[in-house]
């Protein structure tokens, strides 16, 4: 049966590579927008890694902590936590000093309709600002793979030396930010990892997540955008964490995701059996998606810990356990940018 709590121990226990990486790692850690869908378990994983490794080093989690669940799960497992207002320059320039940052700080959602700027300051101004702080430590950046343009799928995904195209003015402060980050490397010689995911899959929420939900409440997936790619969050985590040590100056970008591209309509058709309810689709099939080629990423960090079969079934699994979600839709079928 799965549990919430079952679900956690899962994204937090740490692999064995995970576990020799973190203590290479010199210094303590502090994750930056810890407060999201994926900081909080990110954190705990590298406090378990680190107790495993039988080290001392801390782990700070920096946010506006809006959800009191997320709170307390990171304090009651030794993840010291610091609540402040990023935008705030004096409450970010009173952070400590650390020697490993990885930032996670952003805004996609409710981008359009009157509220832009507050995507721009989160995305592009705030980063300006943590890249001058932290110029002397080793930053890991979270960014997206929206940032490439939509591509055929005979492509097989967008590789890290693809020009980027941003569509919308999400995708295009997502751009904003890598370059903040990548003016820091070059100005100050900080040393950086460019970390661009394509959906992480937690099972509390997730692109396939927002699949069985549509098929349980019985609305249409729409298919104009025929596959996607994605990885279980539990390896995006430790790839974040462990990407603390193949940061470099120039600044270097990985596509984080999983290998392979996954159809939409065969993901819904498993999702349906196992939930036993057939899927509505609307639309043509299209050719043409957002994917990235994390050929880099596997070939850095090894292939991801669940394969999308396992995770297909574990997601039915879970949303049939009425365990607790999210709410927060990835909007994986948008193609236009506009979020």
């Amino acid at each position: 049966m799965w549990t919430e709590e079952k679900l956690n121990e899962l994204l937090t226990t740490p692999s064995e590579a995970l576990i020799a990486d973190i203590a290479k790692i010199k210094g303590d850690i502090m994750v930056i927008g810890a407060g999201g869908k994926m900081g909080p378990t990110l954190c705990i994983l590298a406090k378990n890694a680190i107790k495993a490794a039988k080290l001392d080093k801390k782990v700070i989690a920096v946010s506006i902590f809006s959800d009191p669940i997320a709170l307390e799960l990171l304090k009651s497992n030794g993840v010291e936590t610091i609540d402040a207002d990023l935008l705030d320059v004096d409450a970010l320039n009173a952070l400590p000093e650390v020697e490993n940052v990885i930032f996670m700080a952003g805004r996609k959602f409710g981008t359009d309709g009157g509220t832009e700027y507050l995507t721009w300051a989160m995305n592009s101004t705030l980063p300006s600002f943590v890249a001058y702080k932290f110029r002397k430590s080793n930053i890991v950046i979270f960014s997206s793979g929206n940032i490439y343009p939509i591509t055929p799928l005979a492509h097989a995904g967008c590789t890290e030396g693809d020009k980027v195209i941003p569509n919308g003015e999400y995708p295009m402060s997502v751009l904003a930010r890598e370059r903040a980050f990548e003016y820091a490397s070059h100005k100050y010689g900080t040393k950086i990892f460019n970390y661009r995911l394509n959906f992480a899959v937690d099972l509390r929420y997730g692109v396939l997540y927002d699949c069985a939900k549509k098929i349980i409440d019985g609305e249409p997936i729409s298919l104009e955008t025929p596959c996607y790619n994605f990885i279980w969050q539990g390896t995006a985590n430790e790839i974040a964490i462990r990407a603390l040590l193949h940061v470099e100056s120039p600044m270097r970008t990985v596509n984080v995701t999983g290998p392979e591209i996954v159809s939409i309509k065969k993901t819904s058709l498993q999702l349906g059996k196992y939930l036993g309810k057939e899927p509505i689709f609307e639309g043509e099939e299209g050719n043409t998606a957002y994917l990235s080629d994390a050929s880099v990423a596997v070939e850095m960090f090894g292939y991801p810990a669940v394969c999308p079969n396992t995770l297909i079934k574990w997601q039915a699994e879970y949303i049939m356990s009425g365990s607790r979600t999210l709410n927060k839709p990835t909007h994986f079928e948008e193609r236009k940018g506009s979020y």
